[in-house]
């Protein structure tokens, strides 16, 4: 069956001519070394990769050898890793006050018990995904630095203020949970016929606005108290209450992510190092 408008088929009929020009058994190991690595490449790249021309795959490969060989970044790889890595802190940040309160050790048993009414695993899906953000952001920094790059180092901007609450750490933040706005209109748009790419607007089930998604102090929810489902007390209810603002906030993150990810690999024609890949 032919093949049309298949990088992997021209690929490979580019290529067909070398294998026939030579019968030696290296020209034949080498030819079918390079139709793995191109199969391999491409599968990564999935549906985004299926649009890039056999042309623009072949020039990629071409400049990531060309970059690999010096041992250095160029100057758009290395910009687009630091930012990378600085949405990696400033993830790990918002991770990080997560978990110091309602993490598998998190200080404050209150909201602790009040996560787990949610799922009895949020503790440690909390404490899971903050160690994964803090280790993405220093593999990219140590990353940077090998190739001779300033890391990314985001403290001068650490100004936010932190929780008051019984565990959280006392020390500047890059997010606010404090004072949260949650968009719950993926809520509705999962659940309706209606396509948003063809005009259909959303609203949310309800409106989240400048609440807070970590406990602010003892006096408005102290850390100790008992959290019953239903809560039996106004100091009960809102401590639930933060607690579910944070786990519709860390619903709608983890969504948020898995639609970025797909997107990078669209990225692979702009970065010149194969190593990074």
């Amino acid at each position: 069956m032919k093949q049309e408008n298949s990088p992997s088929a021209v690929v490979s009929e580019e290529n067909s001519s070398e294998v026939g020009s030579s019968s030696t058994g290296e020209d034949v190991q080498r030819h079918w070394q390079g139709v793995v690595k191109r199969r391999s490449f491409l599968k990564g790249l999935g549906i985004a990769g299926a649009t890039l021309s056999a042309g623009a795959l072949l020039a990629t490969e071409s400049n990531a050898q060309a970059t690999s060989s010096t041992g250095k970044l160029s100057k758009g790889d290395a910009a687009l890793l630091r930012f990378a890595a600085a949405a990696e802190l400033i993830e790990a940040d918002l991770w990080e006050q997560y978990n110091e309160l309602g993490g598998i050790k998190g200080g404050n048993p209150a909201y602790m018990a009040a996560l787990s009414n949610l799922d009895g695993d949020m503790p440690q899906y909390i404490t899971d995904n903050t160690d994964d953000e803090l280790s993405h952001a220093a593999f990219l920094n140590a990353y940077l630095m090998s190739k001779g790059e300033d890391p990314v180092n985001l403290d001068a901007f650490r100004t936010l203020p932190s929780s008051k609450a019984t565990g959280a750490k006392k020390k500047g933040r890059l997010t606010n949970l404090l004072k949260l706005n949650v968009d719950l209109s993926w809520y509705t748009r999962y659940r309706s016929k209606h396509n948003p790419d063809l005009g259909a607007h959303f609203k949310g089930p309800f409106i989240i606005k400048n609440e807070p998604a970590i406990p602010l102090n003892d006096a408005d929810t102290p850390p100790n108290q008992p959290q019953p489902v239903p809560p039996a007390t106004p100091q009960e209810a809102r401590m639930q209450a933060i607690a579910n603002t944070a786990g519709f906030h860390l619903h709608l993150s983890s969504r948020v992510e898995r639609a970025c990810i797909p997107r990078w690999p669209s990225r692979r024609p702009t970065l010149k190092s194969c190593e990074f890949w």
